[in-house]
């Protein structure tokens, strides 16, 4: 006897998941994680404050971006939610008024967590190729590291992985420097607060 055919998610799916999980539709498939812990939260909400000054406002760098902490991306079939994402305003003049967004953003970056990093790395790293992402970046508060990719003829380039001995320039915001120790919300085991 065959098994039955696998159901696609839906919207209807995510709408239907409880506050306190987050939900995605990724290849048809529903990935449902829980609210991130506390060192998640800052790190993602601290390369924000890194980058929104001078790439958003124009406040000592270039300008041009907009940037949303988990923003959901529909990219076609798929319900994406990057921790945080940025649009180039030469593409997305506006914010949508919408709960979602339907253009691929040109930079992503996932924090990453033991709950998230095989999607975060499998999946959803070959979903932001296939809509053309040109950028990803994946921060990891607990091991202190961050590793720039960059989109290139459709397969990922790796750039460079920064840990805190170094300041971070890194495409596509390699205008403004900014230390990466600066984002954790945790100071290394091996050190005293």
């Amino acid at each position: 006897m065959a098994e039955p055919a696998k159901r696609n998610a839906t919207y209807d799916d995510l709408l239907a998941l409880p506050d306190d999980v987050r939900g995605e539709i990724i290849y048809g498939s529903l990935y449902v994680q829980p609210n991130p812990a506390p060192p998640h939260g800052s790190s993602q909400f601290s390369i924000g404050g890194e980058l929104y000054a001078p790439f958003q406002k124009g406040r000592g760098g270039p300008g041009g971006w907009w940037f949303l902490i988990e923003p959901e991306p529909h990219l076609g079939p798929h319900v994406a939610l990057p921790d945080i994402a940025g649009w180039r305003q030469e593409r997305m003049p506006t914010l949508p008024t919408t709960a979602y967004v339907e253009l691929a953003p040109d930079w992503v970056c996932e924090v990453l967590s033991p709950s998230t990093e095989g999607l975060d790395r499998g999946a959803k790293r070959r979903l932001y190729a296939t809509y053309g992402v040109a950028h990803l970046w994946y921060l990891h508060p607990v091991e202190r590291y961050l590793e720039v990719s960059a989109l290139r003829d459709g397969a990922w380039l790796h750039i460079d992985t920064f840990d805190d001995a170094v300041e971070v320039r890194a495409p596509p915001f390699d205008a403004v420097a900014f230390r990466l120790a600066d984002l954790w919300p945790i100071p290394p085991a091996d050190k005293p607060a």
